[in-house]
């Protein structure tokens, strides 16, 4: 098993500016190697980039230039599992609670019959066991932040990125 679970190098992100005379610089020539079973932070201030790492961590935003390597649990030859966190909840208002969290399992080709038993058990972990039925509207925006921490739990990914995905929870929470 490889000890590292992300390995970025010499990642390099630039973004058209307005109007298309230039580019912006976001990231530019990062190397970074982060150990499975370890917990790594990303500090910086507003704008610096660090949502746009995780987005290409995830494989929702292209880099431009190096080589972002993702490693599963379970060696190589399999494609990792990732969860997402997003700052804002990112749930489909049409879709229930429960819904939500199985269209997250459906994504990841998990077998259907463990999917009531995992919604069950990430929901009572977020403290929303018997809100499965609820729409995200009806629900506060803690609440619907907590639903999307259980919807990426749910899936038990091998890499969890989470971007703020505190701040919009009370501090009890």
């Amino acid at each position: 098993m490889a000890p590292h679970a992300v390995v970025l190098e010499g990642l390099s992100k630039k973004f058209p500016t307005p109007g298309g005379l230039g580019e912006f610089t976001v990231i530019e020539t990062l190397s970074l190697q982060i150990a499975r079973g370890s917990f790594a932070s990303i500090v910086g201030p507003s704008g610096c980039g660090k949502s746009t790492l995780l987005n290409i961590i995830a494989g929702i935003e292209p880099h431009d230039r190096g080589r972002v390597q993702i490693l599963p649990q379970d060696g190589a030859n399999a494609a990792a599992r990732i969860g997402y966190v997003f700052q804002s909840p990112r749930l489909l208002n049409w879709l229930t609670v429960e819904e939500n969290i199985k269209f997250a399992l459906e994504a990841q080709n998990i077998a259907r019959s463990g999917w009531s038993e995992r919604v069950r058990k990430y929901l009572d972990m977020v403290g929303l066991g018997g809100q499965e039925g609820n729409f995200p509207l009806n629900l506060s925006g803690g609440m619907q932040q907590r639903v999307a921490i259980a919807r990426a739990l749910a899936i038990e990914p091998d890499i969890l990125l989470m971007d703020e995905p505190f701040s919009h929870l009370d501090e009890i929470t």
